[in-house]
């Protein structure tokens, strides 16, 4: 499978999640958070520092469930705009990724 180069908001997006996994976790070990969410340390740690920018949805919703944080509020924190970027407009075709 080839992966297409993510954009730059795909790349914003993930560090956004990345930050509010880290802020969520607070001092909660992160190999504690991982095996509680049954995901790998080492997964953990590349979404955390962004450098999974689309991971699976059932990832994101296991370590989202683990830490106490809605699906909503994880959607909420990825979704905001991005910083100096105009607002899409209606009828653009906004369809966003969430997995890859």
């Amino acid at each position: 499978m080839v992966r297409l180069p993510l954009t730059p908001e795909e790349i914003e997006r993930g560090q956004r999640l990345g930050a509010l996994l880290r802020r969520a976790r607070g001092r909660r070990s992160m190999l504690e958070t991982a095996l509680d969410a049954r995901v790998s340390p080492e997964t953990l740690r590349k979404i955390e520092s962004g450098r999974v920018a689309t991971p699976a949805f059932p990832t994101i919703a296991a370590i989202a469930d683990v830490l106490g944080l809605s699906l909503d509020t994880v959607w909420a924190e990825m979704s905001q705009p991005l910083a100096g970027a105009e607002p899409a407009r209606p009828g653009r075709n906004t369809r966003e990724r969430l997995v890859s």
